[in-house]
């Protein structure tokens, strides 16, 4: 069997699968900004990424509205309760926002439709 002719389907088999490795990837871009994507529903929301051992820095909130009503995204300061972005949502809508979490830790919630506060207060220090 001739295995030259793999070689060819091999490397546009990586060429498909890595770009969209990447595409999909919970990491920081290029930026430097991690992206934490949540789904809104009614009266709670679901996270896409764990929230887990977050580090003090930028990120960027990706919020897609999937509660069938209009509805919001705030998110603040854990701490000082500082409002750090907020924006209304159309069903089905998505929006986004980029904030500065510091080791205060932060909290959201859908500021329009009865949500509970999620709580994030274990911030760890950037690195660095």
């Amino acid at each position: 069997m001739n295995h030259s002719s793999r070689t060819p389907i091999r490397g546009l088999a990586l060429s498909l699968v890595l770009p969209l490795a990447l595409a999909f990837s919970a990491t920081a871009s290029a930026e430097d900004v991690t992206r934490i994507h949540l789904e809104q529903h009614n009266g709670y929301f679901a996270a896409e990424q764990t929230l887990a051992d977050l580090k003090a820095g930028e990120y960027e909130f990706v919020v897609t509205n999937k509660a069938g009503k209009v509805a919001g995204f705030q998110v603040q300061n854990h701490r000082t309760e500082e409002t750090l972005a907020m924006f209304p949502l159309q069903p089905g809508e998505t929006g986004s926002a980029r904030v500065t979490i510091s080791e205060d830790g932060f909290r959201y919630r859908c500021p329009i439709n009865p949500t509970p506060w999620y709580e994030l207060d274990n911030v760890g220090p950037a690195d660095g």
